[in-house]
């Protein structure tokens, strides 16, 4: 490994296939070397989740030039953890970073996210992480015109780290006509309408989860929700620490 040049590990959660991790690794191979761990197949939602009860198998892939690439039977945590353990020659990557993922994960999707939960991972190790998603749903979309972002988002971090238990959540918004960057809060929204119920010809019941998401607060002006809606890139520090500090102050009356 060329140890001159900064060391970058990206997986992702559609897989090491996905049109958005060969854009992401274009990006930056010119100035980074760049390992890719990515899931054999999309992981979609699957969070911070890992495999507890099952084996992995790792196979080497040779789908994305200028960069290694292997594919892992997991999940993106998964991805993370085997290749900072087995792949990267005893280094530890300079940066941890997820996507480009084909859908947004702003909101709440944060906290279901198999992209964020790469950075999250990352962060858990004290490695500086991003997690990098489009509101561009299409799996072919040209993803180009996010390029002088996310390099001089990539950079900037790089050079500057970020604070100890906080990774970038950063969202694209679906138009190339982007006005610039914004940095915001979670919006609080949810998903409605969850689980469709369907009924097999061969007479047994399924379910699909699928849904539709309610923005809460549509005209806060300070979400990363807004941020998009109104063609801003949105960047929203994100904690590991989920404690509520104001809370804990005012229940000191509890301990016993």
């Amino acid at each position: 490994m060329d140890s001159k040049r900064p060391l970058i590990l990206i997986s992702n959660d559609d897989g090491y296939h996905a049109n958005g991790i060969k854009t992401l690794v274009s990006f930056l191979s010119d100035f980074a070397e760049i390992v890719v761990c990515a899931p054999e197949s999309a992981r979609s939602g699957f969070s911070c989740a890992f495999s507890a009860t099952d084996h992995l198998l790792l196979k080497q892939r040779h789908n994305i030039p200028d960069c290694t690439v292997w594919s892992c039977t997991g999940t993106p945590v998964d991805c993370v953890k085997i290749a900072i353990s087995q792949l990267l020659d005893g280094r530890m990557p300079d940066l941890v970073l997820g996507g480009i993922n084909h859908g947004d994960n702003s909101s709440v999707n944060n906290h279901y996210s198999g992209t964020m939960g790469i950075a999250r991972e990352g962060c858990l190790k004290n490695i500086p992480s991003i997690a990098f998603s489009s509101c561009d749903y299409d799996t072919h979309a040209d993803l180009s015109y996010l390029r002088d972002y996310v390099r001089k988002i990539v950079k900037r971090v790089l050079n500057e780290g970020l604070p100890k238990g906080v990774c970038l959540n950063v969202n694209f918004p679906k138009t190339e006509q982007i006005k610039g960057i914004k940095m915001c809060r979670m919006g609080y929204g949810s998903w409605v309408n969850e689980v469709v119920h369907c009924e097999h010809p061969r007479g047994f019941e399924y379910y699909w989860m699928v849904g539709e998401y309610v923005n809460n607060e549509p005209s806060a002006p300070d979400t990363d929700q807004f941020a998009l809606a109104n063609g801003y890139v949105s960047i929203t520090p994100t904690r590991i620490d989920v404690t509520d500090y104001d809370l804990l102050n005012k229940m000191t009356d509890w301990n016993s």
